[in-house]
């Protein structure tokens, strides 16, 4: 195999974890509608853990595509 296409595979499998950082969000958002729902006093409360739980999920969605661009680009 050579080099150029090993590294173009390995850019293209680091951007599965931007993936999982999608469907990470999504569950967390939906997690915190379902529980406001059920309990709309508590939802103000969660707020701050919710914002924390994005902010975590979706720097692991951008460090997966730094680590995609370095492949491509840095070596």
């Amino acid at each position: 195999m050579e080099a150029e296409a090993a590294k173009y595979i390995g850019a293209g499998l680091a951007c599965l974890g931007m993936l999982g950082a999608a469907v990470g969000v999504g569950n967390i958002f939906g997690s915190y509608l379902q529980a406001a729902i059920r309990n709309p006093g508590a939802a103000q409360g969660q707020f701050g853990n919710l914002i924390f739980g994005f902010a975590v999920t979706e720097a692991m969605g951008i460090f997966s595509l730094l680590i995609a661009l370095l492949l491509l680009f840095a070596l």
